[in-house]
């Protein structure tokens, strides 16, 4: 889990300096935390521990160790990247087309694969996809809607991606291709890790 999320991290960072954009989630805070002009990795921890302690107080069956693995250590290994890349090779964004797309289509496989087995560690939820579970139970299934919670998240992302783009976070193709395909893509790879463990 720790590693995976360190993963996601790094992957994050490169992402960013593609300018093909990251996940929803980190697109929404790489814009707040400018606005705010505090490094992403705090921002990102801030917004974590007020979302947690929200979700603690409504259903904490949905948080665990990975909740605090992921709240913590993406946001820090997505600035600890930009740094290394920064002082290692001068390097804020990579400008050659064929590097970014290279560079991209790594970063993006290496992000699903971590999140899939972040995700199946059973160790807990992210406090931002908590909060898309209970938004899910509380205004839909507890009701008896049979609005699913993939039409959920796909808003859910929707927003934090148009939060992004307002606050200059970095959407990209990739932040957009996220939104409805993120969750389905994380499944897959779940399942497919699933079965080989069997």
């Amino acid at each position: 889990m720790i590693a995976a999320v360190i993963i996601m991290g790094i992957c994050v960072a490169l992402l960013k300096m593609t300018s093909f954009g990251p996940d929803p989630c980190s697109t929404m805070n790489y814009g707040r935390s400018a606005l705010v002009g505090l490094p992403f990795g705090v921002y990102q921890m801030i917004v974590n521990i007020i979302v947690f302690i929200a979700v603690f107080f409504i259903d904490r069956s949905l948080l665990g160790l990975g909740s605090f693995g992921n709240m913590i250590l993406v946001g820090y290994s997505a600035d600890l990247m930009s740094w290394i890349m920064l002082k290692a090779f001068g390097l804020t964004a990579i400008e050659s087309l064929g590097a970014r797309i290279a560079v991209m289509l790594i970063a993006l496989i290496c992000f699903v694969f971590a999140a899939a087995i972040y995700m199946n560690s059973g160790l807990g939820t992210a406090p931002y996809d908590a909060l898309s579970i209970l938004i899910h139970k509380k205004l839909f299934a507890d009701k008896g809607s049979k609005v699913p919670f993939r039409a959920v998240r796909i808003a859910y992302d929707g927003a934090a991606t148009l939060i992004g783009f307002v606050t200059g976070g970095g959407v990209g193709i990739v932040t957009l291709i996220m939104i409805p395909a993120l969750g389905s893509a994380v499944d897959l790879v779940g399942h497919l890790l699933r079965k080989d463990e069997n």
